[in-house]
Formats: structure tokens, C-alpha cells, sequence
């Protein structure tokens, strides 16, 4: 059957139809969508983990027992999943293993802009990289014939515009392969130095017949069209060639970036007089082709750096640009913001108010960086508010510990903000830490995590008790607060700031985008009390505006949370 598909779902057919039985994620833009959709095949055991090298592991397992295995992740994932992934190199599979990674260049959604690829030279392992929708779908499948033909997990590489666009796919039926026998086989899978001195021979073996199966594999391909002008190209980047240039010049298009095929681009280039490597990011394929011995160009007319497009190959390679039609109007700016009763925005306005050094982490929450609040002084990597706010008050001591805080959410918490709290609580940091736990993984739509209590399918799970995980784990000073609530969580931050030892502030209200929260009418502005004082504008709530100088209510957005009438000293909001 055709039907037009976003490029993730596609994957997740493809996944399906090739008899996938396993599948263990933890969601980031723009991977989310993959398991989300595999999760609505009955036959598929999905859930989602506490983080990428769990969901990795488990997904080992899996293949382990016999089974047919996936995992998916975001680009900044897989470096937290790179622990099990270059010694998984080494020890191979049983039953096939596919892990997607979904790289994000432009940084839409991330705080880095990272070329996958190295991960997968480095590891050694075999990476496939679609351009569309239907490549999503085939490759998908193609990815368990080669991982049980050559003993290895595959890479799966997709991008934004791959994972969010749409292309036409003609499915078909699911096959689910004979489960694999287990075999005990410890010079295979226990990876101590001198099985993995045996096996590293092994893995560069297979890297050459990777390279030899990419001649003729029909991952990749030759386009030829002319003598006078060759292009390299793979992914999305596919796409920009073929609309500037059409059927006009020879192409070169590499579904199996990893290994790179040697014997297929010498026999591309003796084809054409002059190649230019079009890729997004990193100049790998371009590297890779100079290091064989060839002249081309690449990143010396494109750039290093953000999501190409059809101008920007077609400027590079000297054609014509399509220029489109221009708004008559220019688009009016609209930043990033926290939500309408978001109840992150009530603790981030103590924090402020309390002159707090705020040492962040990632999720919606990192929005409160943003002015008036401006209240989130870092941002790294997932976990790294309470590891760093350990080293920061170890060498601060008394100047820093009395007004810094760090700032971690619910699901942020269980990837890896569990090990940064158990290192205060172990070497007795003065740390003030902040669970902001708004019962959801909120910045990547509201996914499940171990303290909701449902799991992927939205069915009773276990259910974690944050409360007592933390004083299990040392944690003695444990107060939750209602970020709605201003003049207690002030209360809470001034006496924890002041407190000897480390403490935990868990600031607990459900996201109000849940449709399990009850919305209340919105709030009315008494002109009459209204100062214009301003006030309520220092949340930087999209409901709240200034006109005639007077606040006003934007009723379709207002969800009568309250916390600004808490501020008005003339009490007039209600």
C-alpha cells in the first residue's frame, strides 16, 4: 500500500515489517517519533528507558536473547550511549540490532550541532544514512540483513528534515525471523583485554568487506549524467542536489556512509572531470575522498556550519538561486517562551528575586535563561546542574553556597541527574538542588518517564517515589513546594540556602499542557486598581501585556493560574 509518511514513521514501518521485537528509547527531538509510532504495533514490545545507555543495553539484550532489537536517540544521545556502543562493535550481535540516531543540524532543538558520523568511524561501526521517507522505510529494513550477515549492530542516521518531512512509501506485511538460539560463547561477549585483543582484528576485517559489500549494494548509487561535473552527496543534501541540478550533472549518492565504498567513489570519479562533495556538517566524505588520493572540493564553497538548503548548494555551485516569493510583510518575532501557566515560571521568579546563581540543565526549564526572568545562569548536558553545582560550591564554600541553587527536571532527574545528587550527597557539597518535577518529559511531548507511574502506552507502570529516592540516597533536608505558590517556595529557597548540608527542593506541579489539568477560567484586569506598575510583565507570561498603560489578560491564552495576582500589590488581578 503507498501512503505518504513522515520520515519517522517510516523508519518504524520499516522496523516493524523486518520483525523487530524490542525496542527501548529515551525521546529527543528529532528521534521521538520513531518509537512513538512503534509503540503502536501490538507485536513490538516498546517502552521507553531512563536514558540512551540503558535503552542501548537493554536493546543488547534483546538481541542477545534471540530477538530482532532497536534503541533510537537524538545526536547528543549517542554520546551518552557510546559506552556500550564501541565495545557492542566488538562483540557482535545474535539476533540483528539497529540503533537510530537522529542529528539535528541547525540546532533546532539542541545545544550542540554534532556530526554523528565520527561516532560511527570511531566505533567501527556500520552506518546507513537516508534521504527521504521511502530510503527510511527500505533502509530500515536492509539494516537487520546486515547486522546479522556481518555480526554487528547498524547505525541508522537520520536528520530534522528526514525525520520531519513527508515522501511517498509502498509498505508491506511484517515477517518476523526464527528467534536465534542463545549460546553461551564467553571469548565472543565478555569483552576483558585479551578476548577484545582477538576481537579487534575481527571488526577491521569487517570494516573491508563493509567497504567491498558498498560497491554494489544498492545503498548506494551512481547517477551518471555528463563528463564535466561529479557530486558526492548523502542524506538530505541528496535532495538539494537533485533540485538545483536536476538530471544536468553526475551524482554520486552514499547510503552507506559508514564504511565509506573506496572502489565505488574511484570508479564515480574516473567518470567525471571535476567532483564537489556536498554534506552537511563535517567534511567526512570529503576527507575520506582526499585521503584515497582524489581532488575535490567541498568545504572550501559550502559551509561547516548549520542546515544547507537549495540556495545555499545552488550559490555554491555558481547556478542561479531560486529566490521564491517574499512576504509583503515582515514575520513578527516570537521567541522561545515558557507557556502560560507553566509552573516552572512561579520558582524561576523566586530564584530571581532571591538574586540566586541558577545553574540549569536541559528541558523547557532552560527557557527560564530568557528575559525578564533571565534566571538560568548555565546549561550543558543532561545532569550536569548537580554535578556542577558540587564543584562550583567545593570551590566557592561560603560566597557561593548561600545563593546558588541548581535546577533539574523530573525526567532530566532519572537520565542522569540521580548520579550528580549522589556525589553531593556522598562528599557533602552545601548544595541547594531543585527537582522541578512537572509529571511529564515535557520539551519532547510529553513522554512517559519512571515518575509518572504509566509507561509508553500510557498503561499503569511502576511508579518511582521521588521523595524517597533522594533521601535513600543520602539527601536528609527533602521539601516540596508549589511553584504557584510564591511566598512559599521564597520561604523554602531562603531557609535551604541558609541550611548546613545539602538539601532537595522538589518543585511539584503538572505541566499545564496535560489534558489531566483542570484549567481555570481566565483573569480579569481591574482598570480601576491598575497602576501600571508593571509588575506582573517581570514573569514574562504571554498572557500578560501592557496597553494605555494598563495590564491586560489575553483570554485565549490566561489559564488562571494566579501567580501574577500574587505579585499585584493593588490586587488588581483576580
Amino acid at each position: 500500500m503507498k501512503q505518504l509518511m513522515l520520515g519517522n514513521a517510516a523508519v518504524a514501518r520499516g522496523l516493524y515489517e523486518a520483525g523487530v521485537s524490542f525496542a527501548s528509547s529515551y525521546p529527543g527531538t528529532p528521534s521521538t517519533e520513531v518509537t512513538e509510532e512503534l509503540a503502536k504495533y501490538d507485536e513490538v514490545y516498546s517502552e521507553w528507558a531512563p536514558n540512551e545507555k540503558v535503552a542501548m543495553e537493554a536493546a543488547f539484550g534483546a538481541s542477545l536473547a534471540g530477538r530482532r532489537s532497536f534503541c533510537a536517540m537524538k545526536h547528543v544521545g549517542l554520546n551518552v550511549a557510546a559506552d556500550p556502543l564501541y565495545t557492542m562493535s566488538y562483540t557482535g550481535i545474535n539476533g540483528g540490532m539497529v540503533i537510530v540516531v537522529a542529528d539535528d543540524a541547525g540546532m533546532h532543538s539542541s545545544q550542540n550541532e554534532q556530526d554523528s558520523r565520527h561516532h560511527a568511524i570511531a566505533s567501527k561501526v556500520p552506518m546507513l544514512e537516508p534521504s527521504d521517507s521511502d530510503e527510511a522505510y527500505r533502509f530500515a529494513k536492509l539494516a537487520y540483513e546486515i547486522s546479522e550477515e556481518f555480526d554487528t549492530p547498524v547505525l541508522l542516521k537520520m536528520c530534522t528534515r528526514v525525520a520531519h518531512s513527508q515522501s511517498v512509501v509502498e509498505t508491506g506485511e511484517r515477517v518476523v525471523p526464527e528467534k536465534k538460539e542463545y549460546v553461551k560463547d564467553i571469548r565472543k561477549y565478555v569483552m576483558t583485554p585479551a578476548n577484545a585483543i582477538r576481537k579487534h582484528p575481527v571488526v577491521e576485517e569487517r570494516t573491508r568487506k563493509l567497504s567491498e559489500y558498498g560497491y554494489d549494494s544498492p545503498l548506494n548509487r551512481m547517477e551518471i549524467s555528463g563528463t564535466e561535473l561529479g557530486i558526492i552527496t548523502d542524506s538530505t543534501s541528496y535532495q538539494y542536489v537533485k533540485e538545483v541540478c536536476g538530471d544536468t550533472v553526475s551524482i554520486l549518492k552514499i547510503g552507506l556512509v559508514n564504511p565509506l565504498p573506496d572502489r565505488l567513489i574511484k570508479e564515480f570519479a574516473s567518470k567525471v572531470e571535476k567532483i564537489v562533495v556536498v554534506e552537511e556538517l563535517d567534511p567526512i566524505i570529503e576527507d575520506h575522498c582526499k585521503a584515497l588520493g582524489l581532488k575535490v572540493s567541498g568545504k572550501d564553497i559550502l559551509p561547516m556550519t548549520g542546515e544547507f538548503s537549495r540556495n545555499i548548494v545552488a550559490k555554491a555551485l555558481g547556478i542561479e538561486e531560486h529566490k521564491g516569493v517574499a512576504l509583503e510583510d515582515p514575520m513578527p518575532p516570537r521567541p522561545p517562551a515558557m507557556c502560560p501557566g507553566c509552573p516552572h515560571r512561579g520558582l524561576f521568579y523566586a530564584l530571581t528575586k532571591n538574586k540566586c546563581t541558577v545553574l540549569g540543565d536541559i528541558g523547557c526549564y532552560t527557557l527560564g535563561s530568557a528575559p525578564p526572568l533571565n534566571a538560568v545562569d548555565t546549561t550543558l548536558c543532561m545532569g550536569a546542574s548537580l554535578s556542577s553545582i558540587h564543584g562550583f560550591n567545593k570551590m566557592g564554600g561560603e560566597e557561593t553556597e548561600k545563593k546558588t541553587v541548581a535546577v533539574i527536571g523530573d525526567s532530566t532527574f532519572m537520565h542522569s541527574g540521580m548520579t550528580g545528587l549522589a556525589n553531593i550527597a556522598y562528599n557533602q557539597s552545601n548544595s541547594v538542588s531543585i527537582i522541578l518535577d512537572n509529571s511529564i518529559t515535557g520539551m519532547t511531548g510529553h513522554q512517559q518517564n519512571p515518575l509518572t507511574g504509566l509507561n509508553i502506552k500510557g498503561d499503569p507502570a511502576g511508579q518511582i517515589d521521588l521523595e524517597a529516592l533522594c533521601r535513600a540516597m543520602g539527601i536528609e533536608r527533602v521539601k516540596v513546594v508549589d511553584p504557584y505558590d510564591l511566598k512559599e517556595c521564597d520561604r523554602v529557597i531562603k531557609e535551604e540556602l541558609e541550611a548546613a548540608g545539602p538539601s532537595v527542593i522538589i518543585s511539584r506541579r503538572p505541566c499545564v499542557l496535560l489534558k489531566k489539568v483542570e484549567k481555570k477560567p481566565p483573569l480579569k484586569v481591574d482598570t480601576d486598581k491598575c497602576v501600571g506598575c508593571k509588575s506582573c510583565m517581570k514573569l514574562g507570561c504571554p498572557a500578560i501585556s501592557i496597553k494605555d498603560g494598563k495590564a491586560r489578560v489575553d483570554n485565549t491564552l490566561c489559564v488562571g493560574c494566579g501567580v501574577c495576582s500574587e505579585m499585584c500589590a493593588f490586587n488588581a488581578l483576580a
